[in-house]
């Protein structure tokens, strides 16, 4: 499977981008968030962290590879995972994404029903599903997107996450472990490990 692309952008249209590596072009379908970022970059040389599918009916025998495209890893993650929610899937999880990823979360974290009604396709009742099965999964995608190239003060998204999981097993909620590690990630200080930045956050909330 073709994780990772690298060429030009030779053209950016509604759904699409087009891709020109050695001698093919790949048309990549994105979301509308991406497609705003990618339009900047038409002509240049970019990477889309992607992921496959085969999109069309196998009982009509008629299916043909597709290919979805994301600036970074956790926007790509993000996706796989809202795909997985009942009455979602590929193609409606596309259409949804208007906004970026990070907004998404902190709309799912907050079990913001209304304002995830408001995005195409996804209706009060999908809104509702979608609350329900990723709430406790959202905060972490809140967190890190936006901090991938380059992620805040040279911590790797491992570690971030590694010390998110273990702040909410220590008795934080969601959204306090999400805050005490933007205080911590905001000194413009490298951590090396778990123990240096749990006790960053710690010196952070003792002060």
């Amino acid at each position: 499977m073709i994780t990772k692309l690298t060429g030009r952008i030779a053209n950016v249209s509604a759904e699409i981008a087009t891709l020109a590596a050695g001698p093919f072009e790949y048309e990549v379908l994105i979301p509308e968030f991406a497609r705003r970022n990618l339009q900047l970059r038409v002509g240049e040389e970019t990477s889309l962290h992607t992921l496959e599918y085969l999109d069309g009916n196998p009982t009509q025998g008629k299916l043909v590879p597709r290919m979805v495209g994301f600036i970074s890893p956790i926007e790509r993650e993000f996706f796989e995972m809202f795909c997985q929610v009942d009455g979602v899937g590929v193609k409606k999880a596309l259409r949804a994404m208007v906004r970026p990823v990070a907004e998404l979360a902190t709309m799912i974290e907050e079990s913001d029903v209304k304002g995830l009604s408001t995005l195409p396709g996804i209706g009060p009742a999908t809104a509702e599903r979608v609350v329900a099965k990723l709430r406790r999964k959202a905060a972490k995608f809140a967190l890190l997107v936006g901090r991938d190239l380059p992620i805040a003060a040279d911590v790797e998204r491992d570690l971030v996450t590694e010390v998110f999981d273990i702040l909410r097993t220590l008795g934080h909620s969601d959204a306090d472990a999400r805050r005490l590690l933007d205080d911590a990630l905001g000194r413009s200080k490298k951590y090396k490990d778990v123990e240096a930045l749990l006790h960053a956050v710690y010196e952070q909330r003792g002060g």
